[in-house]
């Protein structure tokens, strides 16, 4: 994965200093696992090219996560592609560059209008020419897309999806590279993070200036935050500051009154610009503390709860909260990824000397095999973890809990498939790529309905989060009860 930035024409030179790097020297670093290096192709006082190559390890972009053994880990174009990863190995490079702060005698220089070329590539797109150019067109770039040749001895298809990006035009060096770290991850589709609100700031502090009156704004914004609820408060934050923005320019504007009309105009504005504040600040509660809320006050309820053990603890953000409930004794914290048990050793240990709270125990362990310490246990909870097995397996796991380690009180969260549609995705999309599957609501109650057959256990379901009138809510949640009988 490359980017070059070329500056010609009068005083290209400059933006070596801009980029901080010295044109006789390689820039040769590691960051995150890959080798990132930047190199000037050509550095003449009207002809000043920089070339930044990224060469990631493939085997550290696997390393921790879920299926890191699984073979198809390695069989992608993650190593290869520009895309959210890419942007997060040349911040570091560009970072002066990107954050307008080269050294003082340079500093009138960020805001100089170059005449730039940036070119970038592979690109693994699903939007067509037209789109992609429609996102830098009214940047006032030129854009040219080449593709690679393909020469297949069968008839897989005739045209690759893989292209080069190549944007020119009159730009500083740091609006241009912003534009760039807010519209590559938009053209791949990627995020190999976990988006949450701070992806919101990203898009603030990137995209000020340019990206609320683009043209492909709402394009931009689902394809970087994804979720109806970030979405949301992205859009509340910024009808905010719009408001804000044009009371204060009222306030400023006003000096026809009479200073005492005017003192009392501009206490009334600001009384507005309070009410502004108010309205639009409520807390977007995220989904996953909604989940751990809902849990914790079924858990509260339970007349049964001394042990409880939490099945794929993470980082053991849960279990804490398990530990805070009265009556609970001792929670199991099992997980196993041992980056995740880290963290959550981590998070357990800053609860020392807390008297009233159960420190939870960490614990290496899987649902794919018995362990008998898990055997007649008050509480077991799976949140969030079904959809992350694969359904072929499945029928073992639920074996395990019904009929080996039969707890009185089983809890499952699973997402709720119908609400996908409230969140615009596609309708064969899913909300996270490592889960094998999503269920609707009536999948899951005929499961359910299957699993507890010959057994002695009831269930109820219910939701958490937004409610939907007619495609629910995001969360579904299973509670099941043992009724005391014997197993068959």
């Amino acid at each position: 994965m490359y980017l070059t930035i070329k500056a010609t024409g009068e005083h290209a030179s400059m933006i070596s200093h801009l980029l901080a790097k010295n044109p006789h020297n390689l820039y040769d670093r590691t960051e995150k696992g890959a080798r990132v290096r930047l190199v000037y192709t050509s550095s003449q006082p009207q002809d000043t090219e920089a070339m930044l190559f990224v060469t990631p390890d493939p085997i550290e972009l696997v390393k921790g996560t879920p299926d890191h053994y699984d073979i198809t880990q390695y069989i992608n174009d993650r190593e290869l592609a520009v895309s959210s990863l890419f942007c997060s190995y040349i911040r570091p490079a560009l970072g002066t560059a990107l954050n307008g702060k080269p050294k003082a005698d340079y500093i009138n220089w960020v805001n100089y209008r170059f005449t730039l070329q940036m070119t970038f590539g592979p690109v693994a797109s699903d939007l067509p020419d037209h789109v992609i150019e429609s996102l830098f067109q009214p940047l006032g770039y030129e854009v040219q897309i080449e593709r690679g040749e393909i020469d297949y001895s069968f008839d897989l298809k005739n045209r690759s999806t893989v292209r080069h990006i190549q944007i020119s035009g009159q730009q500083t060096l740091q609006q241009m590279l912003r534009q760039l770290y807010i519209l590559i991850p938009v053209l791949d589709n990627y995020k190999h993070y976990y988006i949450n609100e701070d992806e919101i700031e990203r898009l603030r502090r990137y995209g000020e200036g340019w990206l609320s009156t683009h043209p492909q704004h709402d394009l931009m914004i689902k394809r970087s935050l994804r979720f109806a609820p970030l979405v949301k408060e992205y859009e509340q934050q910024v009808a905010k500051e719009s408001s804000i923005d044009a009371l204060s320019t009222e306030i400023s504007t006003n000096s026809i009154q009479s200073n005492k009309e005017q003192a009392q105009s501009t206490e009334q504005q600001l009384e507005r610009i309070n009410t502004i504040e108010t309205e639009t600040e409520t807390p977007v509660v995220r989904l996953n503390e909604l989940r751990y809320r809902a849990i914790v006050e079924q858990v509260s309820l339970l007349p049964q709860r001394k042990q409880v053990i939490d099945f794929g603890a993470g980082e053991g953000k849960l279990s804490v909260r398990l530990g805070q409930i009265e009556g609970v004794e001792k929670v199991w914290a099992v997980e196993p990824s041992m980056q995740s048990q880290l963290r959550a050793i981590d998070r357990f240990a800053k609860l020392e000397g807390r008297t009233d709270d159960v420190i939870p125990v960490i614990t290496t362990g899987s649902l794919f095999y018995r362990d008998e310490r898990w055997f007649d246990q008050d509480v077991i909870i799976l949140c969030e973890v079904i959809e992350h097995i694969n359904e072929v397996r499945l029928p073992q796991v639920i074996h395990t809990l019904f009929t080996d380690y039969r707890p009185q009180t089983l809890i499952m969260t699973t997402p709720n498939r119908e609400y996908n549609e409230v969140y615009q995705m596609d309708a064969d999309e899913i909300r996270h790529t490592d889960h094998r599957f999503e269920w609707t609501r009536a999948e899951l109650e005929q499961y359910c309905t299957q699993w507890i057959q010959n057994r002695p256990y009831t269930f109820t379901i219910s939701g958490i989060g937004d409610k939907h009138e007619q495609h629910g809510q995001p969360t579904q949640m299973v509670v099941f009860r043992r009724t005391g009988g014997q197993h068959i």
